[in-house]
């Protein structure tokens, strides 16, 4: 019978993830079966269910993986004594780096949570709301301190979180820029677009 092949401080779960996070962006995650995931990581399918629940473990498992990260990062930012656009600029180019460096995850964890099941629904989605409420606090901060200039803080919000988004074009791109290119180019436009 077939293994799961992991790599140093690589769970066999994680890995699992991984294939999930890619099968989910690939197919969507109504239309990936359990029996495209086994294929994936080269196992039996009923074997999976020695490390995983269900499907629908998996999505949570995603989409609060990448929240929490996201919690975290902004809690972190926000506690530091950075001005208000130095903020701004760090939790974008942590928010690039991630869509480059994690993209099947954070673009399930995006447009796949839809999925998740009650109570977990309400909960990421109150995650998603809280996210960008302390976002719009940094913003509206900067704004008033004279370091940002007057926007609309909910449009610019959801400009700077589309354009990241965005990303997944060059993720399909056969002529790709590097990725420190990349991340500089977007912050000199977003950021640069925000300087007073």
């Amino acid at each position: 019978m077939a293994r799961i092949k992991t790599d140093k401080d690589v769970t066999k779960k994680d890995v699992i993830l991984m294939a999930a996070a890619s099968l989910f962006r690939e197919k969507g995650y109504k239309a990936a079966s359990m029996r495209d995931l086994a294929e994936k990581v080269g196992i039996e399918a009923a074997s999976l269910y020695n490390h995983i629940r269900s499907k629908t473990e998996l999505l949570h498992d995603i989409c609060f993986n990448s929240a929490n990260l996201y919690w975290e990062h902004i809690i972190q930012v926000e506690r530091s004594d950075m001005s208000q656009l130095q903020k701004v600029e760090t939790i974008l180019r942590f928010q690039i780096k991630q869509m480059i460096e994690h993209f099947d995850e954070r673009l399930v964890a995006d447009r796949e949570w839809n999925h998740l099941t009650e109570p977990y629904l309400t909960n990421y989605e109150t995650q998603r709301h809280n996210y960008r409420k302390r976002l719009n606090e940094i913003i509206t901060l900067g704004v008033k301190n004279g370091e940002i200039k007057e926007v609309n803080v909910p449009s610019t919000i959801w400009l700077l979180l589309h354009a990241i988004s965005g990303i997944e074009s060059w993720h399909r791109s056969k002529t790709k820029i590097e990725p420190e290119l990349l991340e500089e180019n977007m912050i000199a436009i977003l950021i640069g677009g925000l300087k007073k």
